[in-house]
This record gives structure tokens, sequence and C-alpha cells, in this order.
């Protein structure tokens, strides 16, 4: 196949217009040498594995970049965000506003003779892939392969797929796509279902098909090594290294957060919890921003510094996966914690108070969904020093961004839980939580078990309105997670039987290990984590297989 799939009359690398290297499998960083690109004017990027940031494009004439369902991190820069098509979805950005530029760093473009004085016998990776776009194939193009083939480490990412299940694709036959690889890097996700007409059914009564998954020995108990999940401390090392550099929170003033509330009016409230109300602020430009008004009483007899420290303390922990703090107010007497505005709302919102006209979650949005939560309490507890219990996870919490990605909010607060009587979370609190000087970080995974159940039957944790022996979630679910023929009557109705049969045991496990009473036989977080992984990485190859056998069955009909 030709690496750039169109070409628009190129007869020297600063003279290209137009590249195209969507899905072809590409990693490692974006070279410095794309700012030679003077004339480029489109640059399609989308469905591969490159990661870092996007800065090098800054100053190139694009009017269309897809970057979308890579690896990038960072922040977009603001000279990007103008460009008439910008599609940047599935990637790990940095929330909240962009640092500034190092002193005396301006933004140019660089003569195009820079590239020809770069040439040379002996060209890195980053001046092939460069010089690859100019070519239609032959030598250069295999010789650029085999580069990145030998430097990539990474597994193929298949193209990404529907978040929702969706009426109007329900008619003709049904299938699965393959979970995305990609969810298997450090800072990004897993992939969705999808139902697309040229499949064949995947009815779980069809003997003819393949298991859609294998369900592999989760091995939960086993020992970890070291304190994280990922391979060579790598998400770690990543989140330190962006912490010692992230901007910090920003102040606000009383006077603009109750012009942008309405004066706190009801009509923006968006919640309320156990330390305070949560109203949505609008500014004239546009931006939306979620505050947090913290309880009066939780500050009563505490000094000021009490505040200023919560805030300090909060505004140094950055996850792809929580939501972070952007900014803060404290003047008389009122401290506020301001967050951005996730428009989709919380995962309690979607699975529990969906109306008729609202599309349920796939069942691979809803893997992607626990991976993504487990990951952030994952770095309140391994790579966070001291480690941070959160003591409030439930689904409510639980926001998610215009792509289902999930954030995790109302961390940093276990201060205020242990000052209130109020019961924290209802069928969310482990047994041992009747003591709040009990709660440990065993009992957040009890928490997130909850959440994981949530996902897999759609039942709230307590709902009266159910028969007497299934008002509690956690008592009627915990004997039948290891009941295969019961998994299938559990699950969320929602779903109407679209989901691969074999992914409910190895998930069930996975929950039956967060909601042990005692929590000494609780897994840990960071065995969650690998579990959830393993599961995925099981499920890709499994239906990569099932759907490799489908199209030489169909093949073999013609």
């Amino acid at each position: 196949f030709l690496l750039c799939k169109r070409y628009c009359s190129v007869s020297l690398t600063y003279e290209l217009t137009y590249s195209d290297v969507s899905n072809n499998h590409l990693s490692d960083k974006l070279p410095n040498s794309f700012a030679n690109l003077t004339n480029l004017n489109t640059l399609h990027l989308q469905n591969n594995q490159f990661t870092g940031s996007i800065n090098v494009l800054t100053d190139l004439p694009l009017n269309d970049l897809n970057v979308e369902n890579n690896e990038f991190t960072g922040w977009i820069p603001n000279e990007l965000k103008g460009i008439d098509n910008l599609k940047t979805g599935g990637n790990s950005w940095s929330t909240g506003p962009a640092p500034p530029p190092p002193p005396g760093v301006q933004h140019r473009r660089r003569p195009a003779t820079e590239e020809k004085k770069s040439e040379g016998p002996k060209k890195s990776l980053q001046n092939g892939l460069i010089i690859a776009f100019s070519c239609l194939g032959g030598l250069a193009l295999l010789l650029l392969l085999l580069l990145m083939f030998a430097f990539t480490r990474r597994r193929r990412s298949p193209p990404p797929s529907s978040l929702f299940l969706d009426d109007d694709k329900m008619s003709g036959r049904k299938g699965f796509t393959p979970l995305h690889s990609q969810e298997l890097g450090a800072e990004s996700y897993v992939g969705i279902l999808k139902e697309p007409k040229d499949f064949k059914s995947m009815d779980p009564g069809n003997g003819d098909i393949k298991s859609l998954l294998k369900s592999p020995s989760m091995g939960l108990r086993r020992s970890v090594s070291g304190r994280v999940s990922f391979s060579e401390n790598e998400f770690a090392n990543r989140l330190k290294g962006r912490r010692s550099t992230s901007v910090q929170a920003v102040p606000y003033s009383l006077a603009d957060l109750q012009k942008s509330t309405d004066n706190f009016a009801p009509g923006r409230l968006l919640g309320e919890g156990t330390i305070g109300r949560v109203y949505r602020a609008k500014y004239p430009d546009g931006k939306v921003l979620a505050v947090k008004k913290i309880d009066s009483s939780h500050f009563q007899g505490q000094k000021p510094e009490e505040f200023s420290k919560l805030v300090t303390n909060i505004s140094k922990l950055h996850h792809p996966n929580i939501a972070e703090l952007v900014g803060y107010c404290s003047e008389q007497g009122h401290n506020m914690l301001i967050h951005d505005y996730f428009r989709n709302g919380s995962l309690h919102e979607f699975l529990h108070l969906s109306d008729d006209f609202s599309k349920p979650l796939t069942w691979n949005t809803r893997v992607r969904i626990a991976l993504g939560v487990s990951r952030a309490i994952e770095y309140l507890h391994d790579v966070c020093s001291p480690s941070i219990v959160h003591k409030n996870i439930k689904s409510s919490n639980i926001l998610l961004d215009l792509e289902l990605n999930p954030h995790l909010s109302d961390y940093g607060m276990a201060s205020f839980h242990l000052r209130t009587s109020q019961n924290l979370g209802m069928g969310y609190n482990a047994p041992e939580c009747a003591q709040p000087s009990a709660y440990t970080l065993k009992s957040d995974v009890y928490s997130f078990g909850v959440v994981m159940l949530e996902l897999l039957t759609g039942r709230m944790p307590l709902d009266n309105q159910r028969p007497r022996s299934e008002q509690c979630l956690v008592k009627w679910a915990r004997p039948q997670l290891h009941d295969n023929d019961a998994l299938a009557g559990m699950v969320d109705p929602a779903l109407r039987g679209l989901y691969p049969p074999k992914s409910l045991p190895p998930f069930a496990d996975i929950v039956a290990l967060c909601i042990q009473l005692d929590p000494n036989l609780r897994s840990s977080i960071a065995e969650v984590v690998q579990a959830l992984v393993r599961l995925v990485q099981q499920s890709t190859i499994n239906m990569r297989e099932d759907l490799s056998a489908s199209c030489r069955t169909n093949d073999s009909e013609y």
C-alpha cells in the first residue's frame, strides 16, 4: 500500500501541500522537520500511535488537521485552535490553561533551505518519515516501514468505533469490532463497539463462530512488581515529569463567580454532596466551568491557611482520568474549587437517569470507563506520595467528556469526610467504613467494585423500588458473580444482548475481588488495572481472530 494516500504535485519536501498518513500504525514523536513544511495546508495523522506534543505544527498554514486516535499528550496549542477543520479527539490532552512558552521563544517558520542543509548520508528515523511523505512508494517507503516496525513497541490499532448503541444500525446483521489496542499505552483508551452491516451475526447461540473472548486466568492475587502496572514505570515517570511543570490553579474573584453563576442561582445548580454544592459558571466568551462551593461549616475553627493548603495539594495532581483543578476562590468566608465543566455529566446520569430518547452506553465503552477510572485511582494510590485515599468513589463523581472518557472528581477531600457524620455514599461504603478511622485504600477498591457492578448491571447501588432481596446491589450480585449462567441475567437490559458473552466471567472475577468483605482479601488497585488490561488484550486478540475467520467465510461464499 502507499504511505501517502493522496498526493498534490510534490517535487520537494518543503513544497508539500497535502499529506495523509492515517491508519498506518505509525508511532514515535512528530519530528522537528515538520516545521519545514511551510506550504502544508492539509495534514491527516489519525488512527496511528504518535506520541508527544503537536507543538511542531504550530506555525504551519494548516486549514485541515486531523490527529484523532493517537497518543498525543500535552496541550493543544492556541495557534491551532483556529483551524477551520480541526479534529483532536481520542488523545490524552492536558486540561486547564496551557503554560506560556519559555522566555525568548517565538513561533516562527524555519526557512525551507534548512531542510536541504539537514540532508546527509545518515538520516534519522524522523527525517526518513518526512522524506516518505513526498514519495509514492519504492525503496524509500520500504525502508521507512522497516524502521517504524523496528522502533515501535505497540500493537496495531484498528479504526475507532461508535460510543452508543444506535437503533439506526440495529437492522441487518450485527457484529463487534476489536477493542482498540491503543488503550494498552500508558495514557490512552479502549476502543468501543459498533455494529457494521457487513459482519455476520455474533449471536451467543451461533455455534459456528468462535467465542469472542477467551477467559484468561486473571491471577489477581499475583504479586505486583513495583507499585505501578505499566511497563518500566513509564506512566508514573510521565506523570511526575508533567507535575513538575504544570500550571498552578488560577485565582478567581468572588464577584466574577457571582456574575458567571447568576449569584449562584438555583437554575445553575449542577449537584449537591456532603461537602457542598456545584454550580455551572458561564462566561461571555462561551467558557463554562464547574464551581464547587464548599459548605462554610467545614472551615469553622480552621485557619485560612487550611484552604490554601488544600488548593496547593490538589493543584499538583495531574492525570488524564481525573477532573483537574483549574482555579479557586477564597474571599469573605467563601471557599470554592473550580474545575472544567463536562457537558456529558456523570456516569450516574448516563446509567440511571436516561430517558426514552437516550442511547445506552455500549459494553466496550463501559469497559473503557472502568479501565480509565481504575487508572485514576491507581495514580492516587500508587503514584502520589504519600498515597491519597479518595473516600468518595461513586458513579456521580465520575464525569464524562464529549468522547465519554472518564474523569474522577472529588479527590483530595478525604479530610472533610472525616469531619462529617453523614454516610459518604449509600451502597458504596465497604463494611469497615462503619468506623471512619478504619477507611483504607482497600475501601476505595470496594467502592470501585460497586461502580463496576453498576456498569455491568445498570442498577443503582441501593434501589428501594426493587424487591427486598434485590434492593442492595452488592448483596444481590455477590452470590451470582461466579455463576456463568446467572451472569447473563445480570447484564444491563439496555445492552440488548450486544456484548461478547465470554467477557462476562473475567469482568465478574474482577468485581468479586473488589467487593470482598475482608479488606485483606481484596485486590489492590494496581492488580485491578492489570486485570482489566489483560482482559482487553485477550478480547482484542480473540475478536481479531473471529473477524478474520468471518472474512474468510465470506470469501468462500463467492
